[in-house]
């Protein structure tokens, strides 16, 4: 075993772990110190009961979450050092697999232990904690269904994206990681422009906006924006939770735009306007284009370190795998990878918030600030979002930015 490697995964396991779990604690503490108070700037909107349950709401999921923090540095440690890896590797050898078969049996027998780890999380989340502060709409049935059609659906598409990583990674020469990132774009590309039509349906139903007033203040927006979509759709999130949202999907000709119906329920048409309008702002501004920008440059850059690594015994040796090749490295490259880059998350985490700053503003150039303002209060009193995150934890964590900075620099303008 290599043991300079191993004690640096170690020391970057832990580090990270701690850090993780130190975060969640401020932000579960700083919760609990302004509960009891509205925040200034929603005192007219939000009540204080209202308040008190968007607070509780967000540290119950806070504790679980710092249990599915330990939990899975315990998981990627007997993973690794405690030799599950190897040993899965060695049994799929003992049954006569080699080769790309062997490859995929190995990745694809990880990819069902870790949802087997995930499974309790997601039953405690959906039927406890969303189920006691009366989001959860979803019956252990289509909990199942749900399930079954995600397991179906990532073999389906899973098992041929990942047959073809291995043959890239063994067929290409030392340049693999070149070719495999290509690929890996060409899917992406595809899956976005195939999801709207084949892959969403699969899981809720959508059917066209049927208010006519509303479907043409819609229109209206979207021809003053520039904005050509495919159709504009509701969808059943009632079926699964009360919680509401907007969105557009696709691109190209595939685009669509799509409303939770749940959203529908709770918002003016002044206000689903202003919404929509800030979903707009992102394609105006061309938000999801630097983001997978972003996302390839960085997807590159770990396929270059890949390459380097998958030649390195002492990076196989020091996470406890004695057995090399390309489907080992991946998997080993996929845990721990997360482990040394968590410390870099503020930076994805603030040019998010950047891009929703932006969207805030197409929005008030597009509608009424002052409609947005209302909408995203209503959001945050139903969906019981909390109003006073703790600093430190948004920084690393929120992909928008908090409440009272969002809503005063809708006021300003």
């Amino acid at each position: 075993m290599n043991t300079a490697f191993t004690t640096l995964f170690l020391a970057a396991l832990t580090l990270t772990t701690l850090l993780r779990l130190w975060l969640a604690q401020r932000h579960v503490r700083h919760i609990a110190a302004h509960r009891d108070v509205v925040p200034e700037a929603f005192r007219e909107t939000i009540s204080p009961e209202a308040h008190q349950r968007a607070a509780d709401y967000t540290v119950a999921k806070m504790r679980l979450a710092m249990v599915e923090v330990i939990v899975g540095a315990l998981l990627v440690l007997a993973l690794t050092l405690g030799g599950i890896l190897q040993v899965l590797h060695s049994a799929w050898t003992a049954l006569g697999l080699d080769g790309m078969a062997h490859g995929m049996a190995f990745i694809a027998g990880l990819a069902v232990l870790s949802s087997v780890v995930d499974l309790p999380f997601a039953l405690f989340r959906t039927f406890v904690i969303e189920a006691h502060f009366g989001f959860n709409k979803m019956t252990l049935r289509l909990f199942i269904v749900d399930l079954a059609k995600g397991a179906l659906l990532g073999a389906l598409i899973g098992l041929p994206v990942l047959l073809a990583v291995l043959w890239l990674m063994e067929r290409m020469g030392t340049h693999w990681w070149l070719y495999v990132w290509l690929f890996w774009l060409g899917f992406n590309l595809l899956a976005l422009l195939i999801y709207p039509t084949l892959i969403a349906p699969l899981f809720n139903k959508f059917t066209p906006l049927a208010d006519a007033s509303l479907k043409a203040r819609i229109e209206a927006l979207m021809a003053r924006c520039g904005f050509r979509a495919s159709g504009l759709f509701v969808m059943d999130g009632s079926k699964r939770s009360a919680h509401g949202n907007a969105y557009f999907t696709g691109f190209g000709q595939a685009k669509r735009i799509v409303f939770f119906d749940t959203l529908l329920e709770k918002l003016t048409p002044e206000e689903i306007e202003a919404v929509l309008a800030h979903e707009l702002g992102h394609y105006r501004r061309r938000h999801v284009w630097k983001r997978i920008g972003v996302l390839a440059l960085a997807s590159l850059g770990f396929l270059w370190l890949l390459g380097v690594l998958i030649e390195a015994p002492w990076f196989y040796e020091g996470l406890g795998m004695a057995s090399h090749g390309t489907a080992p490295a991946l998997v080993l490259f996929s845990l721990v990878i997360p482990v040394f880059t968590f410390p870099l998350s503020p930076l994805m985490s603030a040019f998010s918030r950047r891009h929703e700053y932006e969207a805030d503003a197409y929005a008030a150039q597009q509608t009424r600030a002052g409609d947005l303002v209302a909408a995203l209060v209503k959001l945050y009193r139903d969906n019981a979002a909390t109003l006073t995150p703790d600093p430190l934890y948004s920084t690393f964590y929120d992909s928008h930015p908090p409440a009272a900075a969002r809503i005063a620099q809708l006021r300003a303008a």
